[in-house]
């Protein structure tokens, strides 16, 4: 059984990055893969009652995540409704593709610095829809987004999940991570933005203006103001809700949804019932892409079974038994792997095993802010860029803009790859200098 769920993984994997082959949404294919794994590891001899305790477990986990997607995605679809994006895109002039490539590849990395790389990816997508109207185009810039939101999440406590678990569990500090992963960050999304300056040709052609109805032309410049401001800033207020309280984020983006929720309602309270349903949060919710969401629940229903199985510890004991983390040399091929591992299953999942393989020795690599835990932080918040179902924020591009699987390999993969391989290559210098 052991090897049979590894087997129907790989199986379900495939039927994902083949979707448009088999002519199967990737949504169906990662439902199926998720419950059917969990039933095999129940056939195999698991005792029901802590199998049911497991799923229980990791379905907290993944609602969680759900409802924070589900509520990001709702606000930022509130603001495109209102237009309210359009205060941005209409001060970005330029046709120039590398010049807008780099304008919104740094805005992400930055973003996802301060918001998370998942809600940062959402909206960068709302940008650029207003912003290029060739589809492949807009994949490119997407696969970008992936990269810049991925690498600027991992410098920061707050920037990715990842990133704030070894931070909540003291493995690194504040100051260490940020001082630390900085550059190497830098690095990731330099190296493709450098490669893409000398080969991306053409020029940017925007999508053709909607027609204005009778209701659209209701929406105040005011209005759309104040949409921006008030999603913008409760996105923007979560990391701080979560700071505050303690409580999981999901909280403060529901929250944020309630309080955005309220301030449209405000807004059109005088119009027409037609338009207050066109604007408002109801009317809105109803253009969610929900097989997003539930091919986000079917991949994280895969994942955590082969986790409660015990396949992603074994995988992480090889490594170790077979490489060592006795020397520097060791630390970093044993963390690059579990950076590039986590392309293909969860970072989560992954760092969680490493948190729980390893102890915080004094005097080790393992001690706090110590090397191996910073290098993680960084492999398995940037590694997850190299195939575009190895991240969040890749999760949430691919389902908003129908990225193919084949694509994102073939035009982004590689690209990743060269960020990674020179951000590594600028961690190692750089602790060289500071350690010697």
């Amino acid at each position: 059984m052991y090897t049979l769920m590894i087997a129907l993984f790989v199986l379900g994997y495939a039927a994902i990055a083949f979707e448009h082959t088999i002519k199967i949404d990737k949504a169906a294919s990662a439902l199926i893969t998720g419950v059917v794994l969990w039933a095999v590891y129940v056939f195999s001899g698991a005792d029901i009652h802590d199998t049911e305790h497991h799923l229980l477990e990791h379905l907290s986990e993944i609602a969680s995540i759900l409802f924070f997607l589900l509520g990001a995605m709702t606000i930022v679809e509130v603001v495109d409704a209102h237009e309210g994006f359009s205060v941005i895109t209409d001060r970005i002039r330029t046709s120039k593709p590398v010049v807008l490539l780099w304008i919104l590849a740094w805005l992400t990395f930055f973003m996802s610095a301060i918001l998370d790389n998942l809600t940062t990816s959402i909206v960068m997508v709302s940008l650029i829809r207003k912003l290029i109207k060739d589809q492949n185009m807009r994949w490119l810039f997407g696969g970008v987004i992936v990269i810049a939101a991925n690498s600027g999440g991992a410098w920061s406590p707050i920037g990715d999940v990842t990133t704030t678990m070894l931070w909540i569990g003291g493995y690194v500090s504040t100051g260490n991570i940020i001082s630390y992963i900085f550059l190497p960050s830098v690095a990731v999304l330099l190296a493709p933005l450098l490669y893409l300056t000398f080969t991306l040709k053409g020029s940017i052609e925007r999508p053709d203006e909607v027609a204005s109805t009778s209701s659209h032309d209701s929406i105040s410049q005011r209005e759309k103001t104040t949409a921006l401001l008030v999603g913008v800033g409760g996105l923007l207020f979560v990391p701080v809700f979560k700071t505050v309280t303690h409580l999981p984020p999901f909280m403060g983006m529901m929250l944020s949804l309630g309080i955005m929720w309220v301030v449209t309602d405000l807004l059109h309270r005088r119009k027409n019932a037609e338009t207050r349903h066109e604007f408002g949060v109801l009317g809105v919710i109803r253009r969610i892409d929900t097989p997003s969401v539930l091919f986000f629940l079917g991949i994280l229903l895969a994942v955590a079974s082969l986790q409660t199985a015990g396949q992603l510890r074994d995988l992480a004991g090889i490594l170790d038994t077979r490489i060592g983390t006795t020397t520097q040399p060791g630390i970093y091929l044993v963390g690059g792997i579990i950076g590039l591992l986590s392309a293909i299953v969860d970072n989560v999942p992954l760092v969680a095993a490493a948190m729980g393989m390893y102890d915080m020795v004094p005097g080790t690599f393992f001690a706090p802010d110590d090397f191996f835990w910073k290098y993680l932080a960084f492999t398995a918040g940037t590694g997850g860029s190299v195939l575009i179902i190895g991240s969040a924020a890749g999760v949430a591009v691919m389902g908003l803009e129908r990225i193919p699987f084949g694509w994102y390999l073939k035009r982004i993969s590689l690209l990743a790859l060269l960020g990674y391989f020179a951000g590594i290559a600028v961690y190692a210098i750089q602790r060289w200098i500071i350690i010697g």
